[in-house]
């Protein structure tokens, strides 16, 4: 546990990259092959099932420092944290057993399911045999709450420099339902297992900000646009002896949708597809709500799978005949999963994500698009102001709620300037001068403030947020083909 808390420290007290690459490296070449292992399903996220309650823990340790528990509440209450706490308040250790990180990662599993006197006595004689930063990291273990500042990537990368493989390699190796109880070091890294290389996923690419402006993209025609879909994001595999559904949490999730399983018959051996799952009502996704009905069993009845059948709108090929696929150009893997899709009989559970125009909604909307504009990001408080004095006139509403847009969007002007807005409302044949004046009243700004205090009880968190039904909720245009479908079922 020692070598284990040294390598928290020396995370903890930087904050380069190169510096905690180099730290994990070192421990990968040098701790104990069973710690390494543990480490790595700490880091991916392998955390064990909690065997002791946070009540049972403030009570034990409590005791153990001889402090009543209203005491014990009161520091809990300054340090804000229940495994710092725990580590400050107790006494000394009385020994030292020197046990490795994976011995106690071991005896936490094994208390799992005792009762409560057994589970007492041990975490007592554990925290008598750790100094304060052990206590606290073996503290962060027992109540869930590990976290240590590193991401899968900075590992595998750290991995790579430890061990000499690959990343790509390392990471795919990484994947799956494996734990420590069931691998060891050796074959998890090392071994070339065809069994298990067989089950394992990819690594989901997943998509992220822009941190600079679009124009930085290059041509918009060497991009791909598709739908956020409302689903979650999966990997169906079809390989010799296997054939698996993964989340993007890395969950074997084949078992709870049963209405991939005819495509076992249908695609050829070799065939890995990146791409969502989604509730399927015929035509077009159902609501994210019909899709977690069934996210959160193990087994689905006749009735919810008529209800709410699973299809996968696929956006990538990623293994086609056994290749790797994913060092090809966007363009070919598109053009093979196309091919690929198309053979496939109409009708059945996977189904092509289709590509959009980078500019198709603006296309979609007839405004035409030159942006960004010197005036990006705009404050748009008075245009919402100013909106809500047609609140009752929905034409005109929608007719002023162009013109700003093809006034902001094409025309590149300060929607923050409120001459600017006067003329987009006199230019659609409003009294623009009336709406500024109205848009500054008390009354005006209540109801901007009750507007955004109804959408945020509602659930909502952006704009624009719609409900249909007063129940189903839809944020953002793209969800626009979700909205016109509810509203002709």
């Amino acid at each position: 546990m020692k070598r284990f808390a040294s390598l928290f420290a020396a995370l903890d007290a930087t904050t380069k990259t190169s510096v905690k690459t180099a730290a994990l490296a070192a421990y990968f070449r040098d701790a104990p092959e069973e710690d390494r292992l543990w480490t790595i399903a700490l880091l991916s996220g392998r955390r064990p099932k909690r065997a002791v309650t946070a009540t049972e823990l403030r009570e034990w340790a409590a005791e153990a420092a001889g402090l009543p528990l209203w005491l014990f509440e009161e520091a809990y209450a300054v340090a804000g944290d229940l495994a710092e706490t725990i580590s400050l308040i107790l006494p000394p250790p009385g020994q030292d057993s020197g046990e490795s990180l994976s011995s106690h990662m071991r005896a936490l599993i094994a208390l799992t399911g005792q009762p409560a006197p057994q589970r007492r006595a041990a975490i007592l004689e554990t925290w008598d045999s750790l100094g304060p930063d052990e206590r606290f990291l073996f503290n962060k273990l027992i109540t869930g709450g590990f976290r240590m500042g590193v991401s899968q990537g900075l590992m595998t990368r750290a991995l790579a420099q430890a061990t000499g493989l690959e990343e790509a390699t390392l990471a795919h190796r990484l994947m799956g339902d494996w734990t420590p109880a069931g691998t060891t070091y050796a074959t998890l890294i090392r071994s070339d297992d065809p069994a298990a290389e067989s089950r394992r996923p990819y690594p989901f690419a997943l998509a992220s900000a822009l941190e600079d402006p679009p124009e930085t993209l290059g041509d918009p025609e060497g991009w791909l646009a598709e739908w956020k879909w409302d689903g979650i994001r999966g990997q169906l595999i079809h390989r010799p002896g296997a054939f698996a559904l993964w989340s993007r949490g890395e969950e074997l999730i084949t078992d709870r949708f049963p209405d991939f399983a005819p495509l076992a018959d249908l695609l050829p051996p070799g065939t890995v597809i990146d791409g969502e799952v989604v509730a399927w009502g015929g035509a077009s996704p159902l609501p994210f709500a019909d899709l977690q009905k069934r996210i959160g069993r193990k087994s689905v009845s006749k009735r919810l799978l008529a209800e709410a059948p699973a299809r996968l709108l696929a956006y990538d090929l990623l293994e086609e005949g056994g290749q790797d696929l994913r060092s090809a150009p966007l363009g070919l893997r598109r053009g093979r999963l196309e091919r690929l899709l198309a053979a496939l009989p109409a009708g059945g559970p996977l189904g092509l994500s289709p590509a959009l125009p980078v500019t198709d909604w603006a296309a979609l909307a007839g405004i035409e698009i030159n942006f960004p504009s010197a005036f990006h990001p705009a404050k748009s408080i008075n245009a919402m102001r100013m909106a809500c004095t047609l609140q009752g006139d929905q034409q005109a509403l929608t007719k002023f709620t162009r013109a700003a847009f093809e006034s902001y969007f094409g025309a590149q002007e300060n929607l923050d300037d409120a001459d600017v807005l006067v003329a987009v409302a006199n230019s659609i044949g409003l009294d623009g001068e009336a709406m500024r004046a109205e848009s500054q009243t008390d009354a005006i700004k209540a109801r901007l403030r009750a507007n955004t205090d109804e959408v945020v009880a509602r659930g909502g968190y952006g704009s624009p947020t719609i409900f249909v039904d007063t129940t189903k909720m839809y944020f953002g245009n793209d969800q626009l083909p979700l909205v016109e479908f509810a509203l002709n079922r």
